[in-house]
């Protein structure tokens, strides 16, 4: 997107980062020229209104969970992956299986001692 407008800092730059803009988690000299270009720029404060508005509303409703200790830990190590440039893992953060293998709880997984194949339901 872009307002046709000439910004110091592209509409498209803006938009890329905008939740590292919204999350504080920009050096303070981009953060100065993102506070720039949404002054200036009508469709980009929109967005950026739309964005922080979503966020409040997100962490009203979802902010009370307490996320497991193990879980954050991971999912820190793959943001510290991500931002040294190191390729991410391809697998699962919580059950460490590759992302596209079924879960446990799908297809014949956990049947334990039944019998496999037997075809009939049993009544209910």
């Amino acid at each position: 997107m872009s307002c046709g407008e000439p910004h110091e800092t592209e509409c498209s730059e803006v938009l890329d980062h905008l939740y590292e803009f919204l999350d504080h988690e920009m050096p303070d000299g981009d953060c100065a020229k993102f506070e720039v270009h949404i002054d200036e720029c009508s469709p980009c404060l929109e967005k950026y209104g739309l964005e922080q508005a979503v966020k409040k509303l997100v962490k009203r409703c979802c902010g009370h969970d307490d996320v497991p200790a193990d879980l954050r830990a991971k999912v820190m190590g793959r943001i510290e992956l991500i931002r040294s440039g190191h390729s991410v893992p391809d697998h699962d953060l919580v059950t460490g299986r590759p992302a596209d293998a079924p879960s446990a709880s799908s297809g014949d997984a956990g049947r334990g001692d039944r019998a496999a194949g037997s075809g009939e339901a049993s009544p209910a």
